[in-house]
């Protein structure tokens, strides 16, 4: 499978809408493509409808979103329909596409390995490079986490690692505080020499009074 930092493969398919999409027309924006297993499945249809109830939020974004499968023009119109969904529906019969993206191949299924569409996810960029690739999918919530990448989650999320060092800093000024403190303690030990001038001047006040009566005499 493709990884991120990748080009991304170029493709013209089919779509339910009666044209024909190419990743080169789509050049300068950002594209999502999931890649799904078949039309009126219970994880598929769950998987578009989460995407059809956040079509507006990924176009406020700018972005286009489209499923690929590999079932016809006419099963694609037929799924839409039934669900109104409001997501483009990319025909890639001949696996194609799939196979340039790495979304089709062997897989596990009721703990049987298989051959079939790998349920992933590829997110290009406005200059045809992959910027995140989510392999193996699960549908709930996916699209949710789609939106949230797009919208600089993940990035928001990296400045968090830096508070560790905040906290050695200020560890750091702690302790320097705390060392300082004996400096302190040096300083009032000065204290013990004036008691010792005090006690030099008390014993020099009586030999002073006999030196002043020697004199009158």
């Amino acid at each position: 499978m493709l990884q991120t930092g990748d080009q991304a493969p170029g493709f013209e398919l089919e779509s339910d809408a009666g044209r024909k999409v190419s990743l080169a027309s789509l050049r300068g924006k950002t594209v999502v493509l999931y890649f799904y297993p078949k039309d009126d499945t219970p994880g598929c249809t769950r998987e578009a409808q989460a995407f059809t109830a956040l079509a507006a939020d990924f176009e406020a974004l700018g972005v286009k979103v489209f499923g690929v499968s590999k079932d016809s023009v006419a099963s694609h119109c037929k799924f839409r329909e039934k669900y109104a969904l409001g997501v483009e529906l990319l025909s890639d019969p001949d696996l194609s596409v799939h196979r340039a993206y790495g979304a089709f191949g062997e897989k596990t299924m009721y703990g049987k390995k298989v051959e079939g569409t790998i349920r992933s996810t590829f997110v290009v960029g406005p200059k045809g490079t992959l910027t995140k690739v989510f392999p193996s999918v699960k549908v709930d919530g996916h699209a949710e986490k789609v939106l949230e990448l797009l919208r600089g989650g993940e990035d928001a999320a990296a400045p968090k690692k830096a508070a560790p060092a905040k906290k050695a800093s200020t560890k750091a000024a702690a302790k320097s505080t705390t060392k300082a403190v004996p400096a302190n303690k040096a300083i009032t030990k000065t204290a013990p020499v004036k008691k010792a001038s005090t006690k030099a001047a008390a014993k020099a006040a009586p030999k002073a009074a006999l030196a002043k009566k020697a004199a009158k005499k």
